[in-house]
């Protein structure tokens, strides 16, 4: 290999170069919070004499998670440096017993698929209500949550994503009420709202709200280091006990987090919760009013904006992600005549031609992550780009019922855009279960041809990742539908993943006996 192509003189590289991130790390890579940092080898050590031990924390760790967990009402808050997926998987394999039942939201991160996995457990699924007309995934409903719990009464814990990816939000606090009245913990993955308790123009954290447990990534909306997380309890029970069992979630922690922890990591975690406490949001939310009051003007994109909320599950919105919908649009091509839009398109043009870096696009989306270290001349050259796109854009149907989602899609006018418009999020189609997910993965397994494999039962998980929510998980069947999606998104360029084969010509399937 040669010097320039060492990876740390690659990114030395990138970082030169004039392309934003509007990605995660919530850092973005700005100058101020960080400068402490500026030569990492300095202050990477062990655990030495007066610095204390994360897996046995005595002194200086000790108090500092101590005074993390005053900052977000929590009753005791863990540093992750293995991200917010150890504390998924502790809370997952903590609350649970092996082989036990529980209640998760369909659309979680992959991690809390792999925690059910470790553990043996089996699942019961609620799906996010359906946004018309934007491609993205709505909201969980208490409604939904209830149903499940009744018609599995072996339950023993329920875990929800709370944002999404794209900021949407559910009644968290109804589902607390409901999940805690069956005597249950409540754990929330809030990886995408460690920002929330720092504003009142962001939603409610699901601490204030009734969880039990809540895990978040500050790496991705706080100016922290990659791979840094934190885990809340709260015990929520009349009198102060714990729904959740803080001694099995603690065991399990100290499995899944490394036995060797960094302090730098250690160090980025606590720093960004200092900054964040100190900084002033007030020119930051400025900028992203304006940001968004100009976007909430394209004629062909749309924006994911407050008025979805009260619709399709959405208690509230986050307003720090810019969520933009290719739906019903299409590229004006003198060389090619009408070109359907995709996220994918959409995301290459801003990268290619604008260089500014999308945290994700879905099939017909892209989702842009802001937080309070972007500049204001960033947030501008991202406005301007999407407005200059959209200049370039038709739409089929009606403009003004699709326009920024305040008002869902009901109709079009053109057949081959009512298709697209129609269908709802990938992540709200209902997968037929076979067999668990440990029983599907532990059995013998045969490679099929993709377009084959409908009415199989997978061994392998498919998603795309971002956001690592599965489309298909193993043990579950492969419908016809889902299929249809996966080749669709497989043919349009999106980082479809899972599958051994990376070709994504073949899916290994569970041989049936």
């Amino acid at each position: 290999m040669k010097q320039e192509e060492l990876l740390i003189n690659r990114l030395a590289a990138y970082a030169g170069s004039d392309m934003y991130p509007f990605h995660m790390p919530g850092h973005k890579r700005m100058p101020g919070p960080m400068d402490s940092f500026a030569n990492p080898w300095t202050v990477d050590i062990t655990e030495i004499d007066g610095f204390d031990n994360l897996h046995h924390p005595e002194g200086i760790l000790r108090d500092s998670m101590k005074w993390a967990a005053d900052v977000y009402g929590a009753d005791q808050t863990y540093y992750l440096i293995n991200g917010s997926t150890s504390g998924i998987l502790a809370a997952v394999c903590g609350a649970v017993p092996r082989g036990g039942r529980i209640l998760v939201s369909r659309n979680c991160h992959k991690s809390v698929y792999h925690g059910i996995y470790l553990n043996q457990l089996k699942t019961s699924y609620v799906y996010p209500q359906e946004i018309e007309g934007l491609g993205i995934q709505g909201g969980i409903t208490a409604e939904d949550v209830d149903r499940m719990l009744k018609r599995y009464m072996d339950t023993q814990a329920v875990l929800i994503v709370c944002p999404t990816y794209d900021g949407i939000v559910s009644d968290i606090e109804a589902i607390a009420q409901i999940v805690h009245r069956a005597g249950l913990p409540l754990i929330v993955d809030e990886a995408h709202g460690a920002h929330f308790r720092y504003d009142a123009m962001f939603p409610a954290s699901a601490l204030d709200l009734g969880a039990d447990v809540v895990i978040q990534s500050v790496h991705k909306t706080l100016p922290s280091l990659t791979q840094t997380a934190l885990l809340h309890i709260k015990c929520n029970r009349p009198g102060g006990g714990c729904y959740a069992d803080r001694e099995r979630i603690d065991r399990y922690l100290h499995m899944v987090q490394s036995s060797s922890p960094s302090y730098l990591l250690m160090a980025s975690i606590e720093n960004s919760i200092f900054q964040m406490e100190h900084m002033d949001m007030t020119s930051y939310g400025r900028q992203l009013h304006k940001l968004r009051s100009g976007l909430g003007q394209m004629r062909h994109l749309r924006l994911a904006d407050t008025g979805i909320i009260g619709q399709a599950g959405i208690k509230d919105l986050d307003i720090s992600k810019i969520v933009v919908s290719t739906r019903g649009t299409y590229l004006v091509s003198q060389e090619n005549g009408d070109t359907g839009f995709t996220g994918a398109r959409l995301d290459d043009i801003l990268r290619r031609e604008y260089h500014l870096e999308m945290e994700m696009c879905g099939a017909d989306y892209v989702t842009a992550i802001t937080t309070a270290m972007d500049s204001a001349q960033g947030l501008e050259r991202l406005g301007d780009a999407l407005t200059r796109i959209d200049s370039c854009l038709a739409s089929r149907g009606s403009d003004a019922r699709r326009k920024n989602g305040k008002e869902p899609v009901t109709g079009t006018d053109d057949k081959s855009g009512g298709e697209d418009m129609h269908r709802g999020s990938v992540y709200s189609m209902r997968c037929d279960t076979a067999m668990s997910m440990g029983e599907a993965m532990d059995r013998n397994m045969k490679s099929v041809g993709l377009e084959d494999s409908a009415g199989c039962i997978s061994g392998e998980f498919v998603y795309i990742y971002p956001p690592g929510i599965p489309i298909v998980a193993p043990g579950e069947w492969i419908s016809g539908p889902t299929l249809e999606v996966i080749l669709e998104y497989r043919d349009k360029g999106l980082p479809v993943q899972g599958p051994a084969d990376k070709s994504l010509r073949t899916i290994r399937i569970v041989q049936k006996d």
